[in-house]
């Protein structure tokens, strides 16, 4: 029997058993709203105020997101956590999951594309409380790292406080050695106590993921997965002062000191570096001063907008859902080690990996590694190469180009008569070589660009190609004024855009300048004109028809021409807003066949306005028009009524721009006969149909606003959070259409450089020891100040001592503050706000409550935070963050007092007054506290009156009582201060040991490190008080009295009896048998008390022994008693719960009746 195999179960299919169970599963199936409804109204309207309560907490402020949407910055993510936690193989393998590429060596901000429209900045943060605080600061996301094995780590806290402080960014959790940990139960508890915690420190339900081992140098590339998408996928919330402040996290450092500048001062000059980074927060415009941290205020030499280095995928490029895998594999970290190149200070490093020798010629080379040997080898410059080199413009010409440096910079080489071709004019040896510079290396030119205008301003230079090269030939011809005439050619007709006659103007300065003509005029001979090739024939017409073609289609950018003060009167008649030497140079590289000179003709030719756009005769024969002229007469004053005998508007608002139609108005009047007849001609009829169906949406709109006011005007309404937002975007919406036709130069000129842009910031006398100690494992912070920050003042603060910083802050002792972009030392004053009669000083700041804190140091913007450190080496032990705080107001005028006690003694007293004396100086110092009121130690009350002549400084005071010689009279006071104006910046980046930073000390602690011993003063040291007792004088009461006074009120004082009685002085002599009995009863009272003696001490034993026992009953009876009262409360406990949830609308069974 036990080896048949059981028989599997069959479930019925029919019958009351499976009807049971088929109308368990519908009910199942269905919501049952009776079960979760309360039962009560009053439980209803709790549920729902909870509820919304619940969905107003979700609400925040509605900020003004100033990111742009077409080109958001990257997003900052910083990993941070202890020593050992494994940041940089988290920061690896993030990169290697968006990139597919492997860093060896992370240093610096590393940028890669995770999306279609968003970019990720990952840096990592080491264990150094500067790097802390500047993190904390530009950081849209913290990957917070902890280490599972051990727990959270004090710099753990440290680091979330600094966030609480200046902005709380978004925070994930990352638990990392977990493999560690061998027992599951252990893993899965110390995975609930830890994310407790994180939730407490953070909020409930923060995200926190669990990477378990290293593989292959990388976490699991699954549990990398997942957390790469949660970080794709989030949003992030404009914080405050981020949203109004420019900053940059810079990726890339160089030194543009003059090399022959640093070795003269041995190293020791001010250097000038430039800084390269994508912008953030708001925009930054050109004269911001900005704060380095670590560093110092700087001053901004220049801003240039430079090329994406790391650019989204274009909507072109990217027609499906995924990003392919060409944009994947870009990677932009200047600072590491990515493809083998390294940027560092004011070098370039290129790593070839393996061996590598320059002599050995067996072993087979790239050809990148050739061209970094080719580059070694070079024994020229650039400018050398371009002086020696020599250029055929075709196979069959007879003589190369050849760069002649004369002073005048012109040189003009001639070729084959017979070909009649013309080389270009030579302005600059640099010149022949620029178009093809340009296009091997374009982000060189427009680095450099700026530092060749800057150092020597009116010679040409080469800024880049802005539009495509056109090709043109000149010829040569003969004048008699011996000018030449530049004459165009191109290979197609498309290409030829000016016109090649030239005019010329005066100006009153006796300048002349030339200025195209519109008139036709050849420019060849007749008989040249039938050899020359059929695409060159007629280029005079050809040229006029181009050049009106520019003129209409050119829009001039009257900003530039009105406000520039830098363009001289012919540039503005010539529209040009480059400058002269620009245009010489960009025209010599781009328009390589074109010689530059002009024709000077007569003072009698025709002078052309260039200011006005050029007619067109058609445009003229509409106004021959009498109707329509006649219509016109109304606009103006002399121009008579508006209407017509018959009450008819006959004219039209506006003709040319056709800015308002009134569609639903008749466009024809009928005349007399009744026939239509149209005042303007017709339009078209794409126009006409645009202008209707615009019209028919603005009635539409109209109608339906009128529906939603008529039906319900309480559902047209918003709630304040909605009409906010709509508010916002509206305002939004506003800016980007103000400045959408506007260039990107004229933008930037006015708003600044928009966030998103990469940008090279070029700083000015920066200290040495920045770039002597730079280290890239520190980040860079450029933080752009707003106009106020940029002074100093008094700040007033709300500071609440830190409850994990052991011990109180004294006033007048330093403190480091990290406040708004900066981090200093300053000595701050305590208050509290006496009953809003005083500021009243603190020596120490109280405990569990918040105080004013006033202190001199750089101005900052009411309601931004700041935190406190008493020191930030890493060697200070237990929790550093000291302080917390908000900035209240900028100069209050509002004076901090401190309570004065001056002491007096009386040395002359009469029934209510007294003569005082040792509180004042002077009778000068006694007549500015006259009326003062004065107090004794027993209390008594008093005023001081007048100054008396002698002694010095002693005045006459009166008391509501009489005082007594022994009383010390105080005068209670208050003494205005005044903090000190002391102000110490952190300039950790400047040191080469960057966690050594060390400010000002207190006494205390310099007498500790240097070994000295504290001076001791010997009217300080204590000593024992000798007090001599009081002698009092009896009390007297007259005889007369004491025969007055009743019985029990007389004084019953005895004196003592001074002779001896008689029994004193006789002495008693006992018999002999009275000495035996007194003696035994000695003995036997002696014996007795012995015994009672070993009795007791019996008993007390006996007592200790039952004492214990009794001892170890109640403790038996305690513990039982606990347990009974434990089981009680459980049992209490379960069924209030029961109740509870009953209440709440909880399942209940039914009992069958």
């Amino acid at each position: 029997m036990d080896d048949r195999p059981h028989k599997a179960h069959r479930p019925a299919q029919s019958g009351a058993k499976a009807d049971k169970k088929g109308k368990g599963k519908e009910k199942q199936k269905g919501f049952n709203e009776k079960a979760f409804a309360p039962r009560s109204g009053r439980r209803a309207d709790q549920q729902g105020r909870r509820n919304a309560e619940r969905d107003q907490t979700r609400l925040h402020v509605p900020l003004v997101n100033r990111t742009p949407d077409d080109l958001p910055p990257p997003v900052i993510v910083a990993v941070v956590g202890p020593p050992g936690v494994g940041k940089t193989t988290l920061l690896k393998s993030l990169v290697r999951r968006y990139t597919k590429q492997t860093l060896n060596d992370v240093k610096g901000p590393v940028t890669v594309v995770s999306g279609k429209n968003k970019r990720l900045t990952f840096i990592e943060c080491n264990n150094d409380l500067n790097s802390m605080l500047d993190i904390g600061k530009v950081a849209d996301l913290v990957l917070l790292m902890i280490d599972g094995s051990f727990g959270f780590e004090m710099e753990t806290f440290e680091f979330l406080n600094i966030l609480q402080s200046h902005g709380f960014p978004k925070v994930i959790g990352v638990l990392t050695h977990l493999d560690l940990i061998k027992k599951a139960a252990t893993l899965k508890t110390t995975k609930k106590a830890l994310k407790k915690r994180f939730w407490t420190e953070i909020y409930q339900g923060a995200k926190l993921f669990y990477l378990s081992g290293v593989l292959n140098g990388r976490y699991p590339d699954t549990e990398i997965l997942n957390l790469s998408r949660f970080i794709s996928v989030m949003k992030f919330r404009p914080l405050i002062f981020r949203n109004s402040h420019p900053y940059l996290l810079a990726d890339r450092l160089e030194d543009l000191t003059p090399r022959e500048l640093v070795r003269t001062s041995k190293g020791k000059c001010d250097r000038i570096v430039t800084l390269y980074g994508y912008l953030h927060g708001t925009n930054l415009r050109y004269g911001t001063k900005v704060h380095v941290p670590g560093v110092g205020d700087l001053s901004v030499k220049s801003i240039s907008l430079l090329g994406d280095p790391c650019p989204l995928p274009d909507a072109a490029s990217e027609k499906r859902r995924k990003l392919s895998e060409k944009k994947k594999l870009l990677v932009h970290a200047p600072m590491s080690d990515v493809g083998g190149v390294v940027y560092d200070k004011d070098a370039v490093y290129i790593n070839v990996p393996g061996s590598f020798t320059r002599g050995n010629t067996d072993v087979p080379q790239g050809e990148g590694e050739q061209m970094v040997m080719d580059l070694q080898d070079a024994g020229t410059t650039l400018d050398d190469a371009v002086s020696r080199s020599q250029i055929r413009l075709f196979g069959s010409s007879s003589k190369p180009i050849v760069v002649d440096k004369s002073p005048d910079g012109d040189a003009s080489d001639q070729g084959d008569d017979d070909e009649g071709e013309t080389e270009e004019d030579e302005d600059d040896s640099d010149s022949a070589a620029g178009s093809s510079a340009d296009d091997e290396e374009p982000e060189w030119s427009d680095e450099d660009g700026e530092e060749e205008m800057d150092d020597a301003e009116g010679q040409p230079t080469n800024t880049g190609r802005s539009a495509p090269r056109t090709v043109l030939r000149s010829l040569r011809t003969s004048f008699s004024t011996q000018a030449r005439e530049d004459v165009a050619y191109a290979e197609s007709d498309s290409d030829l855009g000016e016109d090649e006659d030239d005019r010329r103007v005066h100006f009153d300065d006796g300048e002349e300048a030339d200025i195209p003509s519109g008139d036709d005029e050849d420019v060849m001979d007749e008989e040249d004109e039938e050899a020359v090739p059929h695409w060159k024939s007629n280029l005079a017409s050809k040229a006029k028809e181009g050049f009106l073609q520019s003129r209409q289609n050119r829009k001039r950018d009257w900003t530039k021409l009105i406000y520039s003060s830098q363009l001289t009167p012919q540039q503005i008649l010539h529209d040009d807003s480059q400058s002269t030497n620009d245009d010489k140079a960009n025209e010599e590289d781009e328009e390589f066949f074109t010689v530059k000179s002009r024709n000077f003709l007569t003072e009698d030719d025709e002078v052309l306005d260039m200011t006005k756009e050029v007619t067109r005769e058609e445009d003229l024969k509409e106004w021959e028009d009498e109707d329509l002229l006649d219509s016109l007469r109304k606009c103006f004053i002399t121009g008579g009524g508006g209407e017509d005998a018959d009450g008819h508007d006959e004219g039209y608002e506006d003709v040319e721009g056709d800015d308002f139609e009134d569609l639903e108005a008749n466009e024809e009047h009928l005349d007399e006969n009744g026939a239509g007849t149209s005042k303007l001609k017709p339009k078209s009829t794409g126009h006409e149909s645009a202008r209707a169906a615009a019209l028919a949406a603005k009635k539409e709109a109209l109608k339906r606003k009128f529906d939603e006011q008529y039906d319900d005007p309480e559902e047209s309404k918003t709630d304040f959070y909605e009409e906010k937002k709509v508010e916002i975007n509206k305002q939004l919406q506003l800016n980007r259409a103000e400045f959408e036709d506007v260039d990107a130069e004229s933008r930037a000129l006015v708003e600044g450089y928009r966030p998103g842009s990469y940008v090279r910031i070029e700083l000015d006398d920066v200290p040495c020891e920045m770039i002597e100690h730079f280290d890239p494992s520190y980040p860079i912070v450029v933080g752009g100040l707003l106009p106020a920050e940029e002074r100093f003042g008094y700040i007033q603060v709300r500071l609440k001592r830190h409850r994990w910083f052991t011990r109180v802050l004294k006033s007048n002792d330093p403190l480091i503050l990290s406040l708004g972009w900066r981090r200093f030392q300053t000595v701050p004053i305590y208050s509290l706000d006496d009953h809003s009669i005083r500021m009243r000083m603190l020596k120490y700041t109280p405990e569990h409550m918040h105080c004013y804190a006033t202190f001199y140091g750089p101005v900052a913007t009411p309601n931004t935070g700041f935190c406190a450190f008493n020191s930030i080496s890493d060697e200070t032990p237990g929790f550093r963050v000291s302080a917390t705080g908000v900035v209240l107001d900028v100069d209050r005028s509002v004076k901090i007092v401190k309570k004065l006690k001056l002491t007096g003694v009386p040395y002359k007293i009469f029934k209510n007054t007294a003569f005082i004396r040792d509180m004042f100086n002077t009778a000068l110092e006694v007549a500015k506290f006259e009326g003062a009121n004065i107090k004794t130690v027993s209390g008594i009350r008093g005023q001081i009156k007048k100054a008396l002549s002698k002694p010095e400084g002693a005045f006459r005071a009166t008391f509501e009582d009489k005082v007594l010689m022994s009383d010390i009279i105080f005068l209670r006071a208050w003494y205005s201060i005044q903090p000190r104006k002391f102000f110490n910046p952190i300039t950790s980046l400047l040191l080469s040991d960057k966690s050594r930073w060390s400010g000002m000390r207190l006494t205390g602690q310099v007498r500790r490190d240097e070994g000295i011993k504290t001076p001791s003063n010997i009217n300080s040291t204590y000593k024992p008080v000798d007090r001599t007792p009081r002698r009092f004088n009896p009390l007297k009461v007259p005889n007369k009295l004491q025969a007055a006074l009743p019985y029990a009120s007389k004084p019953k004082l005895m004196r003592a009896q001074k002779q001896q009685t008689y029994l004193q002085k006789r002495a008693a002599i006992l018999e002999p048998e009275e000495k035996k009995a007194i003696a035994l009863l000695q003995q036997i009272r002696a014996l007795r008390k012995d015994q009672v003696t070993r009795r007791r001490e019996k008993q007390e034993e006996r007592k200790s022994v039952h004492r214990k026992k009794v001892e170890k009953e109640e403790a038996k009876k305690d513990e039982k008693d606990k347990e009974k009262r434990k089981e009680y409360m459980r049992i209490a406990g379960a069924k209030s719960k029961r109740e509870a949830e009953l209440e709440e609308g909880g399942r209940r069974k039914r009992r069958k009746t």
